[in-house]
C-alpha cells in the first residue's frame, strides 16, 4: 500500500512539472508576442512623419521588416536608422522601395556631377576632392578620394537626397590624416594655380584641376583645355618637394577620351 502511495505521488509531481514547463513556455510565447507588438508600436511612432506615410513595419522575434515606398533614398536610410534605435530591436530588414521620378542614367549622372562639383565650395577642400560617379538603373556608385570624412559625408548626403536616385553604393576612400600630405597639397595648389598658364582653372571653384594626395603620391584629375595645359600641370606638380610620384589623369576637352565614370 505504501509503495502504491509513493508511485501516485511521483506521478502527481511529474504531472505538475509538465504543467509548470508548459505554463512557462506559454508565458514566454505570450511575452514574446507582447514584446513584438510593443516594438511595432514604437517603430511606427518613430516613423510618424509625412516622409514615411507609405511605410509599414512588421516585427517577428524582435526583427523589424520595413516595407512600402518613399520618395527619396535618404528617407529609406532614415527609416532604417530610426527603426534600429528602438528598444529591443534585434535587427532590421529594409525592403522599402524608392519611388519618386525615374531619371535616365546619363542625365542623372550629369546632374549629380554638377551638384557635387559645387559641393562644399568655400571650405577650402574642393580642389582636393576627386569623386567618380557611375549610374545604372538609378543606382549610383560613388568612388574616388575625399580630403576628409566631412567631404565624403557631404557628397553621400547630396546624392542620397537627389530625386531619381534609387540606391547609393559608397566606394569613396578618405585620404589619411597626414601633416606631410597637407603640406604637399598646399604646395601643389600654389605651384599649379599660381602659374600664369594655369591660374584660369582657379576662377570657377567647380572646375579646378583636382589634386589628390595620399602618402606623398599625387594624382591630378579633371578636365583642361589643351595638351599643353596638361603637360604644364604635370611639370608643376612634379616640382614640389617631398612628392614621391605624380599620376596625371587630366583629360583634354575634345580629345575623345571616354571614361565609364564621370570625375568631379
Amino acid at each position: 500500500m505504501m509503495n502504491l502511495m509513493k508511485k501516485v505521488k511521483r506521478v502527481s509531481l511529474l504531472g505538475l512539472a509538465v504543467v509548470v514547463v508548459f505554463a512557462g513556455t506559454a508565458r514566454g510565447v505570450a511575452q514574446g508576442g507582447s514584446s513584438d507588438a510593443q516594438i511595432q508600436v514604437d517603430v511606427m511612432k518613430a516613423l510618424d512623419n509625412k516622409r514615411f506615410k507609405d511605410v509599414k513595419a512588421s516585427v517577428h522575434n524582435g526583427v523589424v521588416t520595413l516595407t512600402g515606398t518613399v520618395d527619396l533614398y535618404s528617407a529609406k536610410l532614415d527609416a532604417d536608422n530610426r527603426a534600429h534605435h528602438r528598444k529591443n530591436v534585434k535587427g532590421v530588414e529594409n525592403q522599402i522601395q524608392v519611388a519618386g521620378p525615374t531619371v535616365e542614367d546619363t542625365t542623372l549622372r550629369d546632374k549629380l556631377a554638377e551638384r557635387l562639383a559645387y559641393d562644399r565650395v568655400g571650405y577650402g577642400t574642393t580642389a582636393f576632392n576627386s569623386f567618380t560617379i557611375g549610374v545604372q538603373n538609378g543606382a549610383v556608385t560613388l568612388g574616388g578620394t575625399a580630403y576628409g570624412p566631412s567631404d565624403k559625408d557631404s557628397a553621400i548626403s547630396l546624392v542620397s537626397n537627389y530625386p531619381g536616385v534609387k540606391d547609393v553604393i559608397d566606394n569613396i576612400e578618405v585620404a589619411p590624416m597626414s601633416p606631410m600630405d597637407d603640406r604637399i597639397r598646399l604646395a601643389e595648389a600654389r605651384a599649379i594655380y599660381g602659374f600664369p598658364q594655369l591660374n584660369k582653372y582657379a576662377i570657377d571653384p567647380a572646375k579646378p584641376i583636382r589634386i589628390t594626395v595620399v602618402n606623398g603620391n599625387v594624382t591630378l584629375s579633371g578636365v583642361v583645355d589643351s595638351e599643353a595645359d596638361k603637360d604644364v600641370a604635370n611639370i608643376r606638380a612634379n616640382s614640389v618637394a617631398g612628392v614621391f610620384k605624380v599620376t596625371n589623369n587630366l583629360q583634354v576637352i575634345g580629345s575623345g577620351q571616354e571614361k565609364p565614370d564621370k570625375d568631379k
